[in-house]
């Protein structure tokens, strides 16, 4: 598209692009989108979107297509051998938190009948759409992923921080970040 402005965040990269055009900010309402979406949020804390978006396909594969049920069933040699898969971040403490995070997602499945029930219930159904007109405005929490970090991490939830929950609340589109002047608002 010729006059297609874009939040400035997705830069000219494709990958950044096609995430940005086709999914931030759109509203997501499958549980497996939402637990890969989780999953990947929580293993960009340190690093940057683009390391992990570089790296979802092998998250795909490695974490069994981001399938919560099979996910928390991995045992101790299946976490060992993600630590040596060069196609995802191998880091212990994000591994060890995808099952424990696995884990807690199916308990608030069958606590509300589905993730998305849940998760959607802490902005009432309806996305959060912002007017920034600077990325500079966009903050990085705010009182909602407060609340709901609070809540996963009462659930057993690791990895979650207000600033990564805002972040997956972005990407779910629970909150609509993207600049007035962008073309995919």
């Amino acid at each position: 598209m010729k006059d297609t402005i874009r939040c400035s965040w997705a830069g000219e990269k494709p990958h950044m692009v096609r995430y940005h055009d086709q999914e931030w900010g759109k509203p997501v309402h499958r549980d497996r989108k939402h637990f890969e979406m989780l999953l990947l949020e929580g293993a960009q804390a340190g690093l940057t979107w683009e390391t992990v978006l570089r790296k979802r396909t092998g998250y795909r594969k490695a974490f069994a297509g981001f399938d919560p049920k099979k996910v928390a069933r991995f045992t101790v040699s299946m976490k060992a051998a993600l630590m040596k898969n060069p196609d995802i971040i191998r880091n212990r403490l994000k591994i060890d938190s995808a099952v424990t995070n696995a884990q807690a997602f199916l308990a608030v499945q069958d606590e509300f009948g589905s993730f998305d029930a849940y998760v959607w219930s802490f902005v009432g159904g309806e996305p959060i759409v912002n007017q920034w007109t600077r990325m500079k405005d966009v903050p990085a929490t705010n009182v909602v992923s407060d609340t709901l970090s609070k809540d996963l991490k009462k659930r057993g939830f690791r990895f979650v921080g207000s600033t990564i929950i805002y972040a997956y609340m972005q990407a779910i589109g629970m909150v609509n970040d993207h600049l007035e002047a962008c073309s995919f608002r």
